[in-house]
């Protein structure tokens, strides 16, 4: 599973990093990060509710 943001829909809300701090981070700059592209087990569980939550539908979760 790999973990997309569509970075030119995000707003950088952190609703995402509330959720799975562990996967997204907003630095100084203000952008969104991914930490962890790749999750697996617990951290994809937390990245797959983050994305479900995401305001703008920025986040996905492929195969």
């Amino acid at each position: 599973m790999k973990v997309v943001v569509d970075f030119d829909v995000c707003a950088s809300t952190g609703a995402c990093t509330q959720v799975a701090p562990d996967v997204f981070e907003i630095r100084k700059d203000g952008y969104l990060y991914i930490l962890v592209e790749n999750p697996e087990g617990d951290v994809l569980a937390r990245a797959q509710e983050a994305a479900e939550l995401c305001p703008t539908a920025a986040i996905t979760i492929e195969e």
